[in-house]
């Protein structure tokens, strides 16, 4: 079931048609349920047909994003040469072999863009990279219930100079995108389901790469058991589990820039790119 976060309130996507639920089951309510899709099932009988989608809005509200990283081989090894140009050690290695994830704190709702919305690129940095991801929708008791898309955006040589500067490389204002909806499903996408993504530059192509969620060396329930530890999140929250999509050392992005995310079980997110 795919549930769209608009202008208008919820929208499920259902048979070919779109419903619009009733305002009493927004984000909050979906995230804070302790069974989100018997939630949708019964609010369904209190909807109404929509014959045009509503403006999309990012599918978040009260919820934090956060993201994993190391997750995939290429992510190490990028990572790993980064580190090392700039003089630092091997900590992004034994961060991919060890027992705990690499967790970090990405967004909150004013921070994300929807799809059809602008991402941004740091005005101080000159090495700026999506990180396309799928990302899980976990409510507040810590079950993951859904699924998105991701961009992880990241200023590659503000990260690179200081592993420090990670919180300055990857969080400012619309330096994330979810969407275009959460795909409500007891189970997440098959490992062969792949993530691809695509960089356009007037018209032609300026970047173009894809992965399978196969790669991933850690699973969800991993992640998230750690991302719950000792933490807690009342309103639910979203988890980004990394990339392994990563552009070459001469690709930067650039104003003007748009990214076309597709998961195929989900869809496409879709950002232009705008310059802080």
């Amino acid at each position: 079931m795919r549930v769209y976060a608009t202008e208008r309130g919820l929208v499920v996507e259902r048979e070919g048609q779109f419903r619009l639920l009733p305002a009493s089951t927004g984000v909050d309510a979906l995230f804070a349920d302790d069974d989100p899709l018997a939630l949708l099932k019964r609010a369904l009988h209190r909807s109404r047909r929509v014959t045009a989608m509503p403006a999309l809005r990012a599918p978040l509200r009260s919820q934090e994003v956060w993201a994993a990283g190391v997750t995939y081989f290429r992510s190490r090894a990028a990572r790993v040469s980064e580190s090392r140009a700039a003089g630092g050690g091997s900590f992004y290695e034994r961060v991919y072999d060890a027992e705990r994830p690499e967790l970090f704190f990405k967004a909150t709702a004013h921070r994300v863009a929807a799809s059809g919305e602008a991402v941004r690129i740091r005005s101080d940095s000159k090495w700026n990279v999506p990180e396309p991801e799928l990302a899980l929708a976990v409510n507040s008791g810590g079950r993951v219930f859904g699924y998105t898309i991701g961009n992880d955006m990241s200023s590659r040589d503000i990260e690179a100079e200081n592993p420090l500067y990670l919180p300055q490389a990857k969080v400012y204002l619309r330096s994330a995108a979810l969407g275009p909806c959460i795909l409500v499903a007891g189970k997440p996408p098959a490992p062969a389901t792949e993530i691809s993504i695509e960089v356009r530059r007037g018209s032609r192509v300026a970047f173009a790469g894809s992965t399978r969620l196969s790669e991933i060396r850690r699973s969800f329930r991993e992640l998230v058991g750690y991302l719950f530890r000792d933490n807690a999140f009342p309103s639910g929250c979203y988890l980004m589990t990394g990339t392994g999509v990563v552009p070459p050392d001469g690709f930067t992005l650039r104003a003007g820039d748009l990214i076309a995310i597709t998961i195929p079980p989900i869809g496409t997110l879709t950002n232009t790119v705008a310059r802080g």
